[in-house]
């Protein structure tokens, strides 16, 4: 059984350009991305470990060029978790400072190349300067639809579930909602991922195997694919390896294929 999981789990050897085609019609619509080792990066370089988070931006860079070119339609990446707290402080302060120099420095290509760009967290424990180009970045590309580029800051599976509750709790004590009439789609609805579709494909690279509390609802169907490289090492290469072991999965949600 364990073998079976890590086989299927796993990305297997990298294919040729003529073995590779990406399939249009069998693509994900929604990806998500947990960025990790950027830190396990730099210390194996002996570089200090705002090096890695730098260097994880140009990874970033190169999958939502691709996530653009090949037609995928949301992009979900996990930055920051309610968890990070836990770092030194120099780092978090770090990884702000990078957070907005990338919204300021990306933000005209993510325009000309039709990306809007969300955030889903507890954003308003953020610092002041990271919320503003954030807010800004969020209001500047509103009206583009070619690719949803979802950032997730200060963010906590189980936070979000916490905080649908109370959302869904304050409709039944303004009588707006009847607690018999709580079902999966207004638990769904009161997320922050409410108006999205589940993720089809869940990307892990750094070799470690766990969720991490990311999108805990919305994963429940997701297909998995882990990967032993870092994820400033990640690119497009590896992104199209994901892509066509999902094109091969068989999902039926629980039924049978008929």
């Amino acid at each position: 059984m364990a073998g079976f999981l890590t086989r299927w789990l796993r990305p297997g050897p990298t294919m040729t350009a003529e073995e590779a085609e990406l399939e249009p019609g069998k693509l994900p619509r929604h990806v998500a991305i947990i960025m990790d080792g950027n830190g396990r990066w730099a210390g194996k370089r002996g570089l200090p470990r705002v090096a890695g988070h730098r260097a994880g931006v140009e990874a970033l860079r190169d999958i939502v060029r691709a996530c653009v070119d090949w037609g995928i339609a949301i992009l979900t990446v996990y930055a920051f978790s309610t968890e990070n707290w836990k770092r030194p402080q120099e780092e978090i302060e770090a990884l702000m400072n990078l957070l907005v120099e990338y919204v300021r420095r990306e933000l005209p290509e993510l325009k000309e190349k039709g990306v809007q760009v969300r955030a889903i967290g507890r954003l308003e424990a953020l610092p002041l300067a990271a919320r503003e180009e954030l807010a800004r970045a969020r209001r500047e590309t509103a009206g583009n639809s070619r690719l949803i580029l979802n950032v997730a800051l200060n963010y906590g599976g189980r936070a979000e579930l916490v905080d649908a509750c109370r959302r869904v709790t304050g409709e039944v004590l303004a009588g707006k909602l009847r607690p018999e009439d709580i079902d999966e789609d207004v638990i769904k609805g009161a997320l922050y991922t409410g108006d999205l579709p589940d993720p089809d494909l869940l990307i892990r690279p750094s070799g470690e195997m766990r969720l991490s509390n990311f999108l805990l609802w919305q994963l429940a169907y997701t297909e998995l694919w882990f990967a032993d490289i870092y994820w400033p090492d990640f690119r497009r290469e590896n992104l199209r390896q994901a892509l066509l072991a999902y094109q091969q999965r068989e999902r039926r949600f629980g039924g049978l294929k008929i």
